[in-house]
């Protein structure tokens, strides 16, 4: 094929530095042996001069060479063209018509006089010591620092080649055994899992396999994981590669890695290609990321486009990528023929979170009281990553305890370490105590008062991560959508710590700053994402899919104004409404912040108990 002649023409990457590199090393090295075995340097001066150091006793050794006479200086003498420079080797020349006797006023001094040339070359053994040694430590430094940046040979070998790990089939392997929580997706890959081991059965009916599957959904759902485990059970090679490590500052380099994958896996089929977080080389060509023009990236993504066309779909190479941001890819990606089928990686639900709890508890020695549908109905929104998590810290906390098992009671205070985050060791005096104290009792009292909020689990006035104190609400039931007045509740609670601080103490504190992010952002995507404002309408404001070249929304800024106008009045509403529940219900607030100042941390019926509100 004329593409394959071109490439075949085409010097190998690195070729012309390594013919520069040769070039600055000879000279190096012409550098070096000069300056290692050239004699020392002599200084000349007249034979007049030359007797006079005779006579002074200064001349140690002279030889002579013809007319010429060279040799050594007890004690050093000026150049007398330079005087500033002094030596003790020196070099004249006897005029013809001299008729001195020479030889025996130099034997009269006391002059060594040598029949060998001073500046005769040196051994053969130090002629090859300096005149290559250099080029040697040189070249090999040269590999050293290619090797340790990743390849052994730099630029001769490594830009060009794949960076892709390779996973084989032997050894403990990654089965849907492992896999837990996600079956609707894990259903989605039996399929390529069975092509693999069974080709035929399917290409005998003229049946072609997905060229490629594309993963999405959040981090730490087990996309990854679930790669593996196709991988495994098919028992096939599995070259990984996260996207990112096919570009490089080189341009070209993106685009060769990718070729030597993909001939990599087609030489082992059948195999399967993962490349994780895909988005990194993956966005849709001509947006806000691709000012400039052609670049190496965009280079990259048309070679892998280029690649996943070549399959006639008989080479036995499956590609599965990840992502969590499919909305940005390239729809030349997306489309079938590519990564035909897309499997939707969602967070576990109840059932999907008992699962993975049993997998990561497997080898863990658990208590009798231990009750894993208790932990994942406490953990809604976990995803496998966060579960794992979970149970690493539980077991972390039941050794620190020296127990011979993970108790209930390690889950629960890992749960609240990974959830609030760890416990700090610090004095608060107790005006601010009693500040935090209110600020928490707002937050918590509205929680049980809003028709349809998350019950209040925990409230505690103990420092965790950067917060003072912390009020944890959680819901019953897994949730997938969210009424309005839902999400008005929420902000009403969010803004209650604050609400709380200036109906007692008639002034407001900095505690309240992450609790006005969350309820600005909130506000925001109420009024500017999900149409939730009479003003603005059923219009979308704010999505990643609805921007300028320059990465801003594709609106007015009048649009812009209103919006920031409802998002402005929405959150001065249910501010106003936080402080008038609080103010009728005054008392409820002075009871909660009593036990807390008490008790410092008050669990779900404690605190629904001392608010004096029945548990919904």
């Amino acid at each position: 094929m004329p593409e394959d002649r071109d490439r075949r023409r085409r010097p190998p990457p690195g070729g012309r530095w390594f013919w520069v590199a040769l070039v600055i090393l000879a000279v190096i090295n012409l550098l070096l042996s000069n300056a290692l075995l050239s004699p020392a340097p002599r200084i000349r001066i007249s034979y007049t001069e030359f007797l006079a150091q005779v006579d002074a006793g200064n001349v140690v050794s002279v030889v002579g060479t013809g007319e010429t006479i060279q040799g050594t200086l007890a004690e050093p003498i000026s150049d007398p063209q330079n005087p500033q420079v002094t030596s003790t080797e020196f070099e004249t020349v006897r005029p013809a018509f001299a008729e001195d006797d020479l030889l025996a006023r130099l034997i009269d001094a006391g002059v060594t006089v040598n029949a060998e040339d001073p500046d005769r070359p040196p051994p053969l053994w130090q002629q090859v010591v300096f005149g290559f040694g250099p080029t040697l430590l040189l070249v090999w430094l040269w590999l050293m620092l290619f090797r340790r940046a990743g390849s052994a040979l730099g630029p001769l070998a490594g830009l060009g080649r794949s960076q892709a790990r390779r996973y084989e089939a032997s050894g403990k392997r990654t089965t849907f055994d492992d896999v837990a929580g996600i079956d609707e997706a894990e259903a989605e890959l039996v399929e390529i899992v069975d092509f693999l081991k069974n080709p035929e059965k399917y290409t005998r009916l003229g049946g072609r396999i997905p060229k490629g599957v594309l993963l999405s959904g959040p981090p730490g759902t087990g996309k990854t994981l679930l790669a593996r485990a196709v991988a495994g059970e098919a028992g096939v090679p599995f070259f990984s590669i996260s996207a990112s490590e096919f570009v490089e500052m080189v341009v070209g380099v993106g685009a060769s890695r990718v070729r030597d994958l993909f001939k990599t896996a087609k030489e082992n089929a059948p195999s399967i290609i993962f490349i994780d977080e895909l988005d990194a080389i993956g966005r849709e060509r001509g947006g806000s990321m691709s000012i400039g023009g052609h670049d190496e990236r965009e280079q990259t993504l048309n070679q892998i486009l280029t690649e996943m066309d070549g399959f006639t779909g008989r080479e036995g190479v499956v590609v599965i990528a990840a992502t969590n941001r499919p909305e940005i890819l390239d729809r030349a990606l997306l489309r079938p023929g590519r990564f035909d089928r897309h499997v939707v990686v969602n967070p576990p639900d109840l059932k999907g979170r008992r699962a993975i709890l049993e997998v990561h508890t497997r080898d863990k020695p658990l208590a009798p009281d231990v009750d894993l549908d208790a932990v994942a109905a406490a953990t809604p929104g976990m995803v496998g990553a966060d579960l794992a998590n979970l149970c690493n810290e539980a077991a972390l906390i039941a050794a620190r305890r020296d127990r011979s098992t993970i108790t209930m009671e390690d889950f629960y205070d890992a749960l609240e370490k990974v959830v609030l985050g760890a416990e700090r060791r610090i004095m608060m005096s107790p005006e601010e105590r009693r500040r935090t104290a209110y600020h928490e009792s707002g937050h918590a009292l509205l929680g049980m008062l809003q028709p349809g909020a998350d019950p209040v689990r925990k409230v505690s006035i103990v420092p965790r991560g950067r917060a003072l104190g912390v009020t944890l609400q959680s819901p019953e039931a897994d949730r997938y959508s969210y009424s309005e007045e839902y999400l008005r509740g929420k902000i009403i609670g969010m803004l209650g710590g604050r609400a709380a601080e200036e109906i007692v103490f008639g002034d407001v504190s900095t505690g309240a700053e992450n609790d006005m992010v969350q309820a600005t952002q909130l506000a925001r995507s109420m009024v500017g994402r999900w149409g939730m404002s009479e003003v603005v309408g059923p219009v979308t404001v704010f999505d990643d899919r609805m921007v300028d070249a320059f990465g801003r929304p594709l609106v007015s800024e009048k649009t812009m104004e209103i919006v920031d106008d409802e998002v402005r009045r929405l959150v001065d509403e249910c501010y106003e409404a936080a402080r008038k529940q609080l103010t009728e219900h005054r008392d409820r607030l002075e009871a909660l912040a009593a036990a807390l100042l008490e008790r410092e941390t008050l669990d779900e019926e404690e605190a629904y108990r001392v608010a004096g509100l029945p548990r919904s």
